[in-house]
């Protein structure tokens, strides 16, 4: 499925002026109909997993216990 770029942007949560960069400098690929941009939208899923992976690691680091600490010295 293709998309505008304004569609793209509203998409990845990016403005607009940010999107048209990236695609001028290569990072999204995209291809120009002689009126407008184009941008497929399945270049996309593999950034949204492995950001979805990266989000899942970090709330599993939060929520892990802390290990006793050993060199705690009892001051009674």
């Amino acid at each position: 499925m293709y998309r505008t770029i304004e569609e793209t942007a509203e998409y990845l949560g990016m403005p607009v002026e940010q999107v048209e960069k990236y695609i001028l400098d290569g990072r999204i690929r995209a291809v120009h109909d002689g009126d407008q941009f184009l941008v497929n939208q399945a270049q996309f899923s593999l950034y949204f997993e492995q950001l979805e992976t990266a989000k899942q690691l970090i709330e599993d680091y939060w929520s892990e216990p802390l290990p006793p600490d050993l060199d705690i010295k009892d001051e009674d």
